[in-house]
């Protein structure tokens, strides 16, 4: 499989036009901010530019907004374990996102209508990192489409290929030499 046919999801938090213009217009933006109010005229300003280079855009944990402003989708955090959204009536193009870190939280997930689930930390070096072979078990356990997340790095992409996923999700790697044009 090749790398174009990965899909690559970059989670910002500020709008960087100059950066997310050297980007493959094969990215997926994911907008979170956890800590602020979210800024409409931003969000409409970041919509554009998405437009503009065929990016797709989500927003993170807010659904009403995010169906206000006429985006792609919407992001659910792994914390988000509400169920209320199933009531909503989505348009055909709204795909709503998930993360999970287990087991109960990718049950939660399935529930949520999710359709793609990232699955974290799978490279991330941490003590709590769920791993590969944490990924693969959970791959068993579900037909959905399954994203890696943490620990993403140029030099694992092709075990991305080998776990079967459907891509993989980052901040780092973008940031830093991520796929460019």
């Amino acid at each position: 499989m090749h790398n174009n046919f990965l899909k690559k999801y970059y989670f910002i938090d500020k709008f960087d036009k100059n950066h997310l213009e050297k980007l493959d217009n094969k990215v997926h933006i994911i907008y979170r901010n956890y800590k602020k109010v979210y800024n409409l005229k931003l969000l409409e300003i970041l919509r554009d530019f998405c437009k503009k280079r065929n990016f797709k855009f989500y927003l993170s944990n807010n659904i009403r907004l995010a169906l206000k402003l006429n985006i792609n989708g919407v992001y659910l955090p792994s914390f988000n374990k509400s169920l209320t959204h199933n009531c909503y009536k989505f348009r055909k193009n709204f795909d709503i996102l998930g993360s999970a870190h287990n087991k109960q939280e990718l049950n939660i997930k399935i529930n949520q209508n999710v359709k793609n689930i990232f699955i974290a930390p799978v490279f991330k070096k941490k003590a709590r990192k769920l791993g590969i072979h944490g990924f693969l078990k959970l791959r068993k356990t579900t037909a959905k489409n399954l994203i890696v997340l943490g620990g993403v790095k140029k030099s694992n992409i092709n075990m991305i290929r080998f776990l079967k996923a459907e891509g993989y999700a980052a901040i780092g790697y973008f940031k830093k030499k991520g796929p460019l044009k």
